[in-house]
């Protein structure tokens, strides 16, 4: 009998902190079974980077008991993912010399050649997290994906380097540290969103995941089955909320419920004489407000976000050129309106995430928001292993397997 794991992800936002946990069967056809989620009001992190240890510690572990009660077991391992501005993305290439006699490639060679395109100079503070090997070139043959078991003298890889500041990144774990949860791996959250909504296809024609986070925006770039580039925009749906708050002369937290209730991209498609009735949103509020004029600030907003997009794709000559169009994820996706809003900015096909793959608590999970959650338990089967083992204690061990030019 197939013996099956469990696998924990922790999104750690700026708005909310979910928890999902996943049950894998040791077989390669088996689809990960969600059995448990958790999730609590993120306070503590702005941006994408904490500010607040003690709030965010609070957080983490309000999400983290929800889903330990569902499975009947503590969580003391986690795929977690990390964000904000502070995340860059640079190329690098790495070479390696052959070493077989035979001059057949191995294992070894690749990793040689992906440590190699790894030893770059960092910037003051910085840590790499992580190291995407995208495509090989074996003396002067270019577009290769796996060159094991080929054969030649010069070997070539050409990857991607996410880095991130590493203060940022030692307060998180110190907020894990203080829940008693080990960090498997930390995964940048665009690209964990994007293993959970991306089809090999959609990777393979040309597609930009757009995370809309509360703090930031994530962008990951695809084209011809690789990573093409990562960018993290300082400004997200909280941004909005924030607009709203200041244009309606109310609080944060009115405003976000305003949003949610009441919310649209498209100002066109409200009728202007719509109101709404601030009382029945909070009882201590007075007043109403005209609905299409929130709109307008809406989409004030939302069309900085899509014109900083643009300005990305420009730089790499893909603006307006991915035939898979655009998967939003992330809260700020589920905003009224949003796809005509992206689709009349981006002149790209639009859709919104779905999870791929997976059995179990879909309906729980059946949310953009939750995609990267989702991704991280969908990183950790294709990339590493972790096993619960017993209904006290969550025992895990870590297993790094050779990966090839795109692990996403």
């Amino acid at each position: 009998m197939a013996r099956n794991q469990i696998i924990v992800g922790l999104d750690v936002g700026t708005s909310r902190v979910r928890t999902v946990a996943a049950s894998m069967r040791l077989k390669e056809d088996a689809k990960l079974k969600i059995i448990g989620i958790g999730e609590s009001v993120s306070f503590g992190m702005r941006k994408g980077v904490v500010v607040d240890i003690e709030e965010m510690t609070k957080s983490i572990k309000k999400s983290v008991e929800q889903a330990e009660r569902m499975i009947g077991n503590s969580i003391d391992k986690a795929y977690v993912a990390v964000g904000g501005s502070h995340i860059k993305a640079k190329n690098s290439k790495g070479i390696a010399a052959v070493s077989r006699a035979d001059e057949e490639v191995s294992d070894d060679d690749v990793v040689r050649a992906a440590n190699n395109a790894s030893a770059v100079s960092l910037g003051p503070n910085k840590e790499i997290l992580d190291v995407i090997q995208r495509e090989f070139n074996l003396d002067g043959q270019e577009g290769i994906q796996d060159p094991r078991g080929m054969n030649g003298v010069r070997l070539e890889v050409d990857t991607l380097i996410i880095e991130g500041q590493a203060q940022h990144l030692k307060n998180l774990r110190k907020c894990l540290t203080l829940n008693k949860i080990e960090p498997e791996a930390l995964v940048l959250n665009i690209l964990a969103g994007a293993s959970a909504v991306l089809s090999k296809k959609q990777k393979e024609l040309g597609v930009l995941v757009l995370d809309l986070g509360a703090g930031t925006t994530g962008m990951a770039i695809y084209e011809e089955g690789k990573l093409l580039d990562v960018q993290i925009l300082p400004i997200g749906s909280a941004h909005i909320t924030y607009d709203i708050a200041i244009g309606l002369q109310t609080s944060p937290e009115v405003a976000e419920k305003i949003k949610i209730a009441y919310g649209n991209c498209i100002p066109e498609e409200v009728n202007k004489k719509d109101v709404i009735d601030l009382s029945k949103i909070d009882e201590s509020e007075e007043g109403v407000v005209n609905r299409k004029e929130m709109s307008k600030i809406i989409e004030a907003r939302i069309d900085e976000i899509f014109e900083l997009v643009n300005r990305e794709l420009r730089k790499i000559g893909k603006e307006r050129k991915l035939p898979s169009g655009v998967v939003l994820i992330g809260g700020g996706s589920k905003i009224p309106g949003i796809i005509d809003a992206a689709k009349n900015k981006l002149k790209l096909n639009v859709q919104i995430g779905c999870s791929q793959d997976i059995d179990g608590l879909i309906d729980k999970v059946d949310d953009p928001a939750f995609a990267t959650a989702v991704g991280l338990i969908k990183y950790a089967s294709e990339n590493h292993t972790s096993v619960v083992s017993s209904p006290k204690r969550a025992i895990g061990f870590f297993r790094k397997i050779l990966r090839t030019f795109n692990p996403y």
